[in-house]
């Protein structure tokens, strides 16, 4: 849906493309917060089915903590991104970026807590290894939000044209039919009906809510490290030129268009794991992480080929080649093209890489490599080769793809070196 919004931001303006990246990168901060915290209950799932498939009740108390952390953490959210247009200009934003910005995350916010509604309700699924369900929601959701942009951005089919704000409007609309739709799918269909998800019969329990918050805020803050490097890296693109920063934006959604490939991976890796680690079984645990760490591989290497032989025809999809600028925006959104093919490996290896570590539990440590890679590192390297260097765009998309090398490297030699680590339990 992201992908979608930028393409046809594009056929308004480049700068409605540099503001509506600023807009999505403040509203992606708590998003992705979220999105790692809930993700504990897709491995506390796992692992408890694993250990014993029919423990129906602990089951549905996973994803009523979870929901109920989805709330409690989107109030405090959205309080924050309703000031979103005095946060730009706090950070030395353009004003009228800014306030074009604000316009647009205050009709976006209101995805977020359906997103992760739909985030909890896909955990749940795909513990249950039947993820096809959230794969077709997601796709008649593209096409929805497509539609509504159609209609509420562009001002088609009778609707008013709202601009950037209308596109907003769309991405959340269509997150709240996701969740919806997922919701009846959980109830509904089998075999999830058989978990009665959302009967009246559920207690709270502590002990194991503390365990989620345990889990999943470790899991929060490893996303939420390396999403923020990619939002400051947006923001410090704004200090150089809105042409810079509409390219960034491009390359960027193309980057994250590819990323989501091997995320998936390792949210299939989290569940195979765990299971896995429910029945105190090494040799599945090795089996599912290398095969997962060996997909991601192919493909990103997949994507990396096609980013350096077919870059512009890739930008053009989000550019209007008639639109003052877009000469300048196409320059650099090739450069930045090329360095995002030369990180795409370290970029699925990492994601699997916390997918795999997710299975077994080990979150803390894969949250200090993320700090470490990214904040210590990747993210001052960038600043330093953007302005004291004078490389620009270039050099903070150089710090970029050096600190997801460097996160990459530590997870997976953690994975590799799990059973001395003590991760990996000896078989019953």
């Amino acid at each position: 849906m992201g992908t979608t919004d930028v393409m046809m931001m594009g056929w308004l303006s480049a700068d409605t493309i540099a503001a509506g990246a600023l807009g999505a990168n403040l509203y992606f901060m708590p998003f992705v917060f979220g999105l790692g915290l809930l993700n504990a209950a897709t491995a506390m799932i796992a692992r408890t089915l694993g250990r014993d498939p029919g423990d129906v009740m602990q089951v549905r108390v996973i994803v009523h903590i979870a929901l109920w952390s989805a709330l409690l953490v989107a109030v405090p959210f959205w309080i924050v991104l309703w000031w979103s247009e005095s946060l730009l200009l706090a950070m030395g934003q353009d004003p009228a970026l800014a306030a074009l910005a604000g316009t647009y995350v205050r009709a976006l916010q209101w995805a977020l807590l359906p997103s992760w509604g739909f985030i909890v309700l896909r955990s749940f699924i795909s513990a249950l290894e039947r993820p096809m369900w959230s794969l077709v929601v997601g796709l008649c959701a593209i096409g929805f939000n497509a539609a509504a942009n159609w209609c509420l951005m562009l001002g088609h089919w009778g609707f008013p044209a709202l601009g950037i704000a209308g596109s907003g409007l769309a991405t959340s609309l269509s997150n709240i039919l996701m969740a919806l739709a997922l919701a009846v799918v959980a109830a509904f269909a089998p075999p999830f009906r058989h978990f009665r998800l959302f009967s009246g019969d559920v207690r709270m329990d502590w002990l194991r809510a503390r365990a989620f918050w345990r889990l999943g805020l470790p899991m929060a803050a490893t996303l939420s490290f390396e999403v923020t490097m990619f939002n400051a890296a947006v923001f410090l693109m704004g200090l150089i030129g809105a042409a810079a920063l509409a390219a960034h934006s491009i390359a960027i959604q193309l980057a994250s268009l590819t990323f989501m490939v091997p995320l998936g991976i390792g949210q299939a890796a989290t569940v195979r794991v765990g299971r896995a680690l429910g029945r105190r079984d090494p040799e599945a645990i090795r089996r599912a992480g290398w095969t997962a760490l060996g997909l991601a591989t192919i493909f990103m290497a997949t994507m990396a080929l096609t980013m350096v032989a077919t870059p512009r025809p890739l930008i053009s999809a989000f550019l209007d080649s008639n639109e003052p600028g877009s000469a300048a925006v196409m320059r650099h959104a090739v450069s930045f093209l090329m360095l995002a093919a030369a990180f795409q490996i370290a970029d699925g290896a990492q994601a699997v890489g916390a997918g795999i570590l997710r299975g077994l539990h080990d979150t803390r440590m894969p949250m200090l490599f993320a700090l470490l890679g990214y904040w210590a590192i990747g993210l001052p390297l960038s600043a330093s080769l953007a302005f004291a260097a004078g490389l620009g765009g270039v050099g903070i998309w150089i710090g970029l793809a050096i600190g997801l090398a460097i996160v990459a490297v530590l997870m997976l030699g953690r994975w590799y070196f799990r059973e001395a680590l003590g991760l990996v339990p000896g078989r019953l």
